[in-house]
């Protein structure tokens, strides 16, 4: 190969070289970009989470400061979202009530049938080797979740206005809520996974509404 010849096959590759490296720089800002738009910003420190629970039977949307959570289905969770501690004025659908956001404090803001919205504390859970089953009852009556068959306690006499926890092992378990030895409500199957809070809110008085909460799965 002559001179000439080698110059123009050395540009050639210089330049496919360039070009493979500015599509893979390119690509890398598009990865590095869509993994910033799919988590968001973390959380500072010190700051309040809420998400919403729509007990109701009609969708509901939901705001607190610029945190804003809409079109929640009836029976529906939203997601935590943070926003910094103070004193808000949260709407509820068509309801508005006062709140106070401590720091790194998590929160439920329930709207119920026929009755006022509630902003209902959520205790943190930190340990990542077992799972927690959180009954919060919002109901005018104690309440004892057990297996199906009535024969094992999982979480004891809970009192009306209140919640009651128990950690419990990873496990797909079939539970019942009963108002003393009476079954007043068989439950659907919960998965319970390692380190993830799963509530139960039974919100009614006549007749009990017990609905799992868990946070919705994110998509990938």
């Amino acid at each position: 190969m002559n001179r000439l010849n080698f110059n123009r096959v050395s540009i050639r590759t210089l330049k496919s070289s360039a070009l493979a490296i500015a599509l893979g720089a390119a690509s890398f800002g598009a990865f590095a970009g869509g993994e910033g738009a799919l988590y968001g910003p973390q959380a500072p420190k010190g700051s309040s989470f809420v998400r919403a629970y729509n007990a109701g039977s009609g969708e509901l949307s939901v705001s607190v400061g610029n945190a804003t959570l809409n079109d929640i289905t009836p029976q529906g969770s939203s997601d935590f979202k943070f926003l910094p501690p103070g004193n808000y004025t949260a709407k509820v659908g068509s309801q508005s009530l006062p709140v106070k956001l401590d720091p790194d404090a998590y929160y439920t803001l329930v709207s119920q049938p026929g009755g006022q919205p509630r902003l209902v504390p959520e205790p943190p859970f930190k340990n990542k080797q077992k799972a927690l089953v959180r009954v919060q009852n919002l109901s005018g009556k104690a309440l004892t979740l057990k297996t199906a068959d009535g024969k094992t306690e999982v979480v004891s006499n809970v009192a009306p206005q209140s919640h009651g926890d128990r950690e419990i092992n990873p496990v797909k378990v079939n539970l019942a809520l009963f108002d003393g030895a009476k079954k007043v409500s068989d439950l659907k199957p919960v998965t319970l996974e390692r380190g993830e809070v799963v509530c139960l809110y039974v919100t009614g008085d006549s007749k009990l509404n017990p609905v799992w909460v868990k946070r919705p799965v994110k998509a990938d």
